[in-house]
């Protein structure tokens, strides 16, 4: 799991080296900087005999830091991206979960306005179909990464918010694992998030994203309305590109600071009419659907490669994980999820 859906617009989509580590000579020791981190933990609230029960096996795991700073800025292209991450195997198997919880995809969707397709496709994407999702106890890569000290203060934030979730009793600390990074469960969702959006689907008392299929569906599904989802539209569509098209009309890349990346988008904007007096064409090479709706021009790559008008869902998904090609690859395979139309 990349720090991608970690770092979102601060980045859970970009890997943020802003923070400068302690130097050596003023680092204290992993032992001092728990016993600290257990004092800040009672000063919140908790009793001092559950902290200590939380902490007592707490260790520094070098290859979670080793992971952190080895994160490899792979040369993808977006072809090759959507290869890896939708392959036909997948989408078969996406088909098959469809199916085979139908009902209550269906029913979830409609409480919270979500096509289930798109569950299905996050679930997939993010740990295939609830079959990976990571190994390692949540709060040894919290206070490891906290430790760490180039990203101290979200980590910090992540530990706390990981607290919170055991002294609700969601999970038992023996089952709380996840990415070396701290995303956990079938959604992948960092502590913030799961205090944020998690939900108790079937009303047992438990947030459980780990074992639970109806909290995990219910979970998705909450974060995408929560984030502005609209289930009378979709994602988005490829098309083709005219070759006189001004670059200026093209959607920054998602590096971009957030503000500006917004500003941007919604300067970018335009109806599916304009879109098609500039040029753009279905991928068939027919003209865009006459729909009165709006949308963006992303590029991930440049005019050689894939070309979209993301609608509004598309930023929605940007918020999941900040990145064009994860998210094309979410709305690849919930297309191929609805077509062709299951019997």
């Amino acid at each position: 799991m990349s720090l991608r859906h970690l770092i979102k617009w601060a980045g859970l989509s970009v890997v943020l080296f802003g923070a400068t580590p302690l130097l050596a000579a003023e680092k204290p020791s992993f032992a001092d900087y728990v016993g600290g981190l257990k004092k800040e933990a009672i000063e919140k609230g908790y009793s001092a005999q559950w902290v200590d029960q939380v902490f007592s096996q707490v260790s520094y795991r070098k290859r979670i830091v080793k992971a952190d700073k080895n994160q490899a800025e792979f040369k993808l292209t977006l072809e090759r991206y959507l290869n890896t991450r939708v392959p036909e195997w997948k989408v078969k198997q996406a088909r098959e979960k469809f199916k085979k919880h139908e009902k209550l995809l269906q029913e979830i969707g409609k409480k919270f306005g979500v096509q289930p397709r798109f569950i299905v496709a996050l679930w997939g994407l993010e740990t295939n179909f609830g079959r990976i999702q990571g190994k390692h106890k949540v709060v040894d890569s919290l206070v490891t990464l906290a430790y760490d000290g180039r990203r101290e203060a979200l980590f910090k934030r992540e530990l706390w918010a990981a607290l919170k979730i055991l002294d609700q009793d969601h999970i038992s600390q023996d089952k709380f694992i996840g990415s070396w990074a701290g995303a956990m469960g079938q959604t992948q969702f960092m502590p913030s998030s799961f205090l944020a959006y998690a939900v108790d689907y079937d009303g047992d008392g438990k947030k459980d994203i780990w074992g639970n299929q109806k909290d995990a569906f219910a979970s998705i599904a909450n974060y995408l309305k929560s984030e502005g989802w609209n289930d009378a539209m979709t994602w988005g569509r490829q098309v083709k590109l005219p070759t006189d098209l001004n670059d200026t009309l093209v959607m920054t890349k998602e590096r971009s600071n957030k503000k500006l990346w917004n500003q941007r988008w919604n300067e970018t904007k335009r109806s599916l009419k304009d879109w098609n007096d500039l040029g753009l064409r279905r991928m068939d090479g027919n003209q865009l659907p006459t729909v009165d709706i709006k949308a963006t021009l992303i590029v991930p790559d440049d005019r050689k490669g894939r070309a979209y008008l993301a609608y509004d869902n598309f930023k929605t998904l940007m918020h999941w994980n900040r990145s064009y090609y994860f998210v094309a690859s979410v709305g690849l395979l919930s297309d191929r999820i609805k077509y062709p139309a299951m019997k």
